[in-house]
């Protein structure tokens, strides 16, 4: 009789146990003996460290992953009913939230990306960050990142996913501004800060609205009982649908979704491998996961799933369009970052939570390179990040070239290459959901991004190099502990799309999704859109590049708008400054504290003040005076007395 849950598999949950933790003993050694680390000068041994706990970390990943298809394969009833219960974590007036881990076929992919393609980051910093004297500090936060996206992926229950949601969060706001020095970094820590403190609002009162209507925040449980609620029509605002829709907020804070994406391009501020481990290959990819994970609850509402969708499609399209006309080779790909998260939550709007996960897995490994490789033009360049002072340096740093160019293939969505298998079947789902105008926006999305990221390449690789002939002599390839990961990174976004990753995770949904025969013509138009768009690229920015110049001028009014990012930065600008500085200002400070709070508690002194003043007055410094008034009390009380009826 096969096993109905994992808890008859002890060995599969130590091993997650142990992957999860180990990262967190590398922060606990560094965080305790970093000081003494860095007075003995063996902060390279730091990052040895640090990587060796990833790198053990991501074994003990795979073994428990293998094991676990093992067990699907050998017992094809098996279910995840019973997550591995570790302790107890909280039991308080009936509710009761164990600390449990939740090792599925989506949960399973995530750790394998998390931990695989964090181990690549960690040794690619080992090399760049070589000369910084804080790298102690740099690998021991990095070590808790991993921990905390580990158990966000791995937590068996809402609250438990929480921790790990707010832990990457304070990650990346130590990482996001690790040269605290600059101002610009500090300030976009805070931002990141921020702006994720408005998601995470969204997610409290949604966890807490699903405890109200499910009676329990353990995510199997949720799916369990998820299926006794009727389904919510287009248009109905149910209880289901806001417990989705305040979820999603917190999925739109943490994935730099519109309206709160704005965090996302200032975090490009902190180190290049923390901008390709936390805002590219894993934390922004937290709120996808969130709405995969509990894709029993979207799919019982249309509304939920509708807002998704548009959500989605829409930052798509907007980032990609301000990604145009970014110079900042980092900032390009910040944009890029945000459009992609945009097609997942399409794929996810449109009920292909698989493939949603699909193009997470490939988006993983491209973009990872594709940051990586910018760190690596940026350290050859001695700091550069303008695409306006570089160019010719495809012949200089040949292997960053080459992988750059397998990055930005995948990504454009070129036959053969991880991203096309994932971006055809994003489209494919559009389609064939119905959603002619979603399938357009998706299908010209696809081509500014083929546009886009052939312009970053073109500018920083062909033609002749534009930043000074004394940056130009001391140009260099970069170290094989940086191209080593490059390599390992561009093999993945070449192979990483042969892996059928929708069938794979498909079960943890527990949506009986019937798979539908994609339109033969679509990857042809797919491709198509793509080739035309790094055939323009390639005109305006190689053959012909005076055009682009010209262009701008043309349509010198889209060209602000997209340089403006669509106002949104300014609105959120505009709303801190005059509703919460100034309001805060009039109203709380001015109108509460100052003729409020304040006005009573001095009014409060003076009334006081006032009574002392008058009964001081009977205070004369006479003995005779006292000795009065006592006999007149004693007079009064006799005569009292003696009245007194009885």
């Amino acid at each position: 009789m096969p096993p109905q849950g994992l808890m008859e598999d002890p060995l599969l949950y130590r091993m997650a146990f142990m992957a999860v933790f180990m990262p967190l003993a590398g922060f606990s050694v560094l965080a305790l003996f970093g000081d003494a680390i860095k007075r003995e000068g063996k902060a390279d041994g730091a990052g040895l460290l640090a990587c060796v706990t990833v790198l053990i970390s991501f074994a003990l990943s795979a073994g428990s992953v293998f094991r676990l298809y093992g067990l699907l394969a050998d017992h094809e009833g098996l279910r995840f009913s019973q997550p591995y219960l570790g302790f107890e974590w909280i039991d308080v007036a009936g509710f009761r939230v164990p600390f449990n881990l939740l090792l599925d076929p989506l949960s399973a992919v995530m750790i394998l990306v998390v931990t695989g393609v964090g181990s690549l980051i960690h040794i690619y910093s080992l090399g760049y960050m070589h000369e910084d004297e804080d790298r102690v500090r740099y690998f021991s936060y990095m070590n808790l990142f991993t921990f905390f996206m580990l158990l966000l992926v791995l937590g068996g229950s809402l609250p438990l996913m929480f921790v790990g949601w707010e832990g990457v969060g304070l990650c990346s706001y130590l990482l996001i501004g690790f040269w605290f020095k600059k101002k610009s970094a500090s300030d976009a820590g805070n931002k990141a800060f921020i702006v994720n403190r408005v998601g995470d609002a969204g997610l409290i009162l949604g966890m807490i609205l699903a405890f109200h209507a499910l009676g329990t925040l353990d995510l199997v449980d949720i799916a369990s009982n998820i299926g006794a609620k009727p389904g919510e029509a287009l248009g109905e605002l149910g209880l289901l649908t806001t417990i989705a829709l305040l979820l999603f907020v917190g999925a739109c804070g943490k994935s730099a979704q519109i309206p709160l994406h704005i965090w996302l391009p200032d975090a490009m501020e902190g180190p290049t491998p923390v901008s390709a481990l936390i805002h590219a290959a894993t934390m922004v990819t937290a709120g996808v996961y969130l709405v995969a994970r509990l894709a029993p609850l979207y799919e019982r509402s249309a509304t939920a799933m509708t807002v998704v969708a548009v959500v989605g499609a829409a930052t798509a399209l907007m980032a990609a369009t301000i990604a145009l006309v970014q110079t900042d080779i980092k900032r390009v790909l910040a944009y890029s970052t945000v459009s992609q998260l945009g097609y997942m939550f399409l794929a996810c709007g449109v009920g292909a939570f698989g493939v949603a996960i699909f193009h997470l897995f490939t988006h993983a490994f491209f973009k990872a390179l594709l940051f990586l490789g910018s760190g690596s033009v940026i350290h050859a360049l001695g700091g550069e990040q303008d695409l306006r002072r570089m160019g010719g340096l495809r012949a200089k740093i040949p292997w960053t070239f080459g992988t750059f160019l397998v990055g930005t293939l995948a990504i454009a969505g070129i036959p053969f290459l991880s991203g096309f298998f994932s971006k055809d079947a994003i489209l494919a789902a559009a389609y064939e959901g119905h959603r002619p105008v979603l399938f357009g926006v998706g299908l010209f999305t696809a081509l500014l991004t083929a546009f886009y990221m052939s312009r970053l390449l073109f500018l920083a690789f062909f033609g002749s190099f534009r930043g000074g002939h004394e940056v130009e002599h001391h140009v260099h390839e970069s170290p094989w502990s940086m191209l080593g990961p490059l390599v390992l990174l561009a093999a993945g976004s070449v192979g990483a799309g042969y892996i059928a990753i929708p069938q794979l995770v498909q079960p943890a949904f527990r949506l009986s999704v019937s798979h539908q025969a994609h339109p033969a013509w679509l990857p042809y138009l797919a491709t198509l859109g793509a080739l035309v768009g790094i055939a323009a690229a390639y005109y305006l920015y190689v053959l012909y590049t005076a055009l682009p110049a010209r262009i701008g001028a043309s349509f010198a009014w889209l060209r602000r708008l997209f340089e403006a990012k669509w106002g949104f930065d300014d609105a959120f600008e505009w709303f801190a400054r005059r509703v919460v500085v100034d309001a805060s200002e009039r109203v709380l400070w001015k109108r509460v504290d100052d003729g409020g709070i304040d006005a009573a508690v001095n009014g409060s002194g003076a009334l006081v003040a006032s009574l002392a003043r008058s009964v001081r007055l009977v205070q004369t410094g006479l003995v005779r005076g006292y000795a009065l008034v006592i006999l007149g009390g004693a007079v009064a009380l006799f005569a009292y007395l003696l009245w007194m009826p009885r």
